[in-house]
């Protein structure tokens, strides 16, 4: 996930320190559009709350007060919010609001020394300690975070600690007192280890990410199966799985769904290496296989999977072994791993985005689009979620050369990327989801594919004027391009002759200019002159309009490329309301029942 600290203004006179502020954090400046900031708002408030939702930290060059009034309803569970400060103009004075051991001390303390400010922490641990014991630096992982409060508390009331295993972080904070030094007070104890052990109220355990899992695996093995083998052999060499820092194999098995099970089992990354990258570590490997090395081009999978992800200072710890069609073995290294080698599979998300309004946007299409590294897509379709842009890559591409911008996105992800391809409506009605698929199909890759469903434009249509889709319907294209006229009129005739609600997509374009006006010329013998018919035009964007007019007096030329039309069926109805508004339906039949029932 893209995950850049968004630095937040409210007016132009800040936009220097956030400047600051950005280098120093690797951020990106947010602020009104007469801020000159890189990434704009429209309202503060909802800006902050849509940040704060997407688990983006935020820095705000503002009053304390303020990020705590609009965060405020917004708060949950402490362990997963993001990371929230507040900087005053100066730069004097920087405070921790929320946070602070999801990075936020550790963010105020950066740009505490980016602006020769103060960082005003007030966690206990890291106040007294200059530590925080339960937010770890990154490669280790505290076992026992039940245990941390009346550790602290202990800490804090005089207890003195003794340290187990290596790591500077903690051994700065924690010297061993000169001999015969010793003072009679209680003693606690804080152990790093990839071993597996129990700790306690007077006993932290910490597991150094030190460890890499390299996997091979047959076609189609078992998740079950390699979870299994993996766990037995973690048990058998008594090794934490908090120490496993990633899981790695060959890229041929990118696309392997067991694999990615159990890096979700140990909540890691998978990662994958070229035969080229593997071939490499031939020389370090215990069980070389002249087999493997004919099927696959390096002689060992596993072992030198574990071997490349781990690097060069890197030694075998656990020697390949064989269970369940599966191989698996463990590099250990000597310091913690923080920055991952090899190429993780990339990920493809077909998202529909609704109509344009963020309203009518799902909580999945929102994830992902926060989630991806990459945007691509038609330049309006990109423009319509550009409050989501937290330091995205855009790729824009002009209207139409739909099949260059699948296969752009595909290239994207096959590189390791997450990428979202967007789509107005939904991405699988008239869109790009099935291109996708048709694409990947003749040239295959090993990427993942997500395809999020959103608001389609006939079902927008149909809600702002009523509820024409309440019986059976279909959507038609009027669209010649790719599809025969003369198929298009078959469709056109049993949709008529069926008596379904038909919604126009395509309805007219510049070039395009009969269709609509025949495709009503197929349906008008099926349908009364008073049928209604839905005019729908930028649906949910600032100049949305919508009307509802007769069939008889429905003109093709009032439509336009951003216009849906919907036809009602022969039992749609209109209906003016008290507030002067007319509303189409078409009734399922109850009205009939009703009378059934009274007879």
């Amino acid at each position: 996930m893209v995950t850049k600290p968004a630095i937040v203004i409210l007016q132009a006179s800040a936009h220097d320190l956030a400047g600051t502020i950005a280098a120093a954090v690797d951020g990106q400046v947010h602020g009104p559009e007469s801020a000159g900031a890189a990434k704009t708002y429209t309202k503060f408030a909802d800006h902050l709350r849509a940040l704060f939702a997407g688990g983006i930290p935020i820095i705000g060059i503002c009053a304390t007060g303020i990020l705590v009034r609009i965060l405020s309803s917004e708060l949950g569970d402490k362990t997963a919010e993001p990371a929230v400060i507040a900087v005053s103009e100066d730069g004097a004075s920087i405070v921790p609001v929320l946070g602070g051991h999801n990075g936020a001390n550790r963010l105020a303390a950066q740009i505490a020394e980016a602006t020769s400010g103060h960082a005003a922490i007030t966690t206990a641990s890291d106040t007294a300690f200059g530590i925080a014991l339960d937010d770890p630096p990154d490669g280790y992982v505290l076992a026992n975070r039940e245990h941390i409060k009346p550790f602290v508390t202990a800490l804090l009331a005089g207890a003195a600690v003794e340290m187990n295993g290596e790591a500077a972080w903690l051994a700065d904070a924690f010297p061993p007192a000169p001999r015969g030094e010793e003072p009679e007070v209680e003693k606690l104890t804080i152990t790093t280890t990839t071993s597996r052990i129990a700790g306690g109220p007077d006993h932290l355990v910490y597991h150094p990410k030190t460890l890499t899992l390299g996997i091979g695996c047959e076609r189609g093995a078992e998740a079950a199966g390699l979870i299994a083998h993996v766990e037995d052999t973690l048990k058998r060499a008594e090794i934490a799985p908090a120490s496993i820092a990633m899981v790695a194999s060959i890229d041929l098995k990118s696309d392997e769904t067991a694999i990615h099970a159990l890096a979700r089992r140990l909540d890691v990354p998978a990662r994958f290496f070229t035969a080229d990258q593997l071939n490499a570590e031939a020389a370090r490997l215990a069980k070389p296989s002249d087999i493997v090395m004919a099927e696959v081009g390096c002689p060992g999978v596993a072992e030198g999977a574990a071997l490349a992800s781990a690097g060069a200072d890197a030694g075998l710890l656990v020697e390949k072994s064989v269970a369940n069609r599966t191989t698996c073995a463990i590099a250990r290294r000597p310091d913690p791993i923080t920055e991952l080698a090899g190429t993780p599979q990339g990920r493809l998300f077909v998202i529909g985005i609704g109509p344009g309004t963020p309203d009518w946007r799902s909580p999945a299409a929102t994830l992902a689009l926060q989630t991806a590294t990459d945007w691509v897509g038609y330049g309006l379709y990109l423009d319509l979620v550009e409050d989501l842009l937290t330091g995205q890559t855009e790729h824009r591409f002009p209207l139409g050369g739909e099949e260059d911008r699948v296969r752009h996105a595909i290239n994207q992800a096959a590189m390791g990327k997450d990428v979202a391809l967007i789509c107005s409506g939904d991405a699988g009605i008239y869109a790009m989801a099935a291109l996708v698929y048709e694409v990947l199909d003749l040239e295959p890759q090993r990427i993942a594919v997500d395809v999020i469903p959103g608001i389609s434009a006939f079902q927008a249509a149909a809600a702002r004027a009523g509820a024409l889709i309440g019986h059976d319907f279909c959507c038609i294209s009027l669209s010649d391009l790719l599809t025969p006229w003369e198929v298009i009129e078959t469709r056109l005739k049993a949709a008529a002759e069926g008596d379904f609600v038909t919604a126009f997509y395509n309805p007219r374009s510049l070039k395009r200019t009969t269709q609509l006006a025949r495709a009503i010329e197929v349906l008008s013998p099926y349908r009364t002159p008073h049928t209604p018919v839905v005019i729908a035009s930028s649906l949910g964007r600032p100049d949305e309009a919508v009307r509802i007019v007769p069939l008889k007096d429905f003109n093709p030329q009032d439509v336009d490329m951003l216009t849906l039309v919907m036809v009602g069926a022969s039992q749609s109805q209109t209906v003016t309301r008290g507030d002067g508004q007319t509303y189409a339906y078409t009734p399922r039949g109850y009205a009939k029942k009703r009378q059934d029932l009274a007879s």
